[in-house]
């Protein structure tokens, strides 16, 4: 199973972000990047809009209870914690747009290190450790892509604050069909609430 731990924002904030979406699409040159699903689109799905925490790549099934138990630790040692969405960035020249956090940004780096300690203890391959970066993948480009414009108007962007209260394990199944812009599946196979009562 190809895994990640991830945060799934609430509908009403991926209801602002989606509406300043819709503005990018707009843009000029907007239909040469391959922009990710959210919910209400074709193909769309809740969990299209993601904060990864740690990426597992592929797990096999008999490591997943091991790793489940080590999530739901890191969890309950979490408490929760105030996050918005805000502002945006890019990857690889304009190759990853996504939009960035405000909030209590040193308590979900901590909870995305206990992700990746989860993974390291219960014999995930991890490769190496990299300073997690808050994001949120909005759309994609094969090719280095000028993506300023679409930057200016996310700099402008500032969600409502919303409480981060669960931790989830979420199953990616890429794309098998071949057609062009099918988005990966995503499901949740299993989450956890934050802090010694979740």
């Amino acid at each position: 199973m190809r895994l990640f731990a991830a945060l799934l924002p609430p509908e009403r904030v991926l209801a602002e972000l989606g509406a300043v979406v819709d503005e990018l699409r707009q843009l000029p040159d907007a239909d040469t990047l391959r922009w990710t699903g959210r919910p209400g689109w074709p193909h769309g799905g809740a969990v299209n809009w993601h904060f990864t925490l740690a990426f597992y790549g592929e797990v096999d099934a008999d490591v997943v209870p091991e790793l489940s138990a080590r999530l739901e630790r890191a969890a309950r040692r979490t408490e929760p914690f105030g996050l918005a969405v805000r502002g945006g960035g890019q990857f690889g020249q304009g190759r990853a747009l996504w939009a960035g956090a405000e909030g209590d940004l040193a308590a979900l780096r901590l909870l995305a290190d206990r992700c990746e300690a989860a993974a390291r203890k219960a014999g995930v391959e991890m490769g190496d450790h990299r300073r997690y970066r808050p994001h949120l993948t909005l759309a994609r480009s094969r090719d280095a892509a000028d993506v300023r414009p679409y930057l200016d108007r996310l700099d402008e962007f500032a969600g409502r604050a919303w409480t981060v209260d669960e931790l989830v394990l979420v199953r990616s199944d890429l794309p098998r069909s071949g057609v062009p812009g099918e988005q990966p599946r995503y499901e949740v196979v299993a989450s956890w609430g934050l802090g010694p009562g979740g």
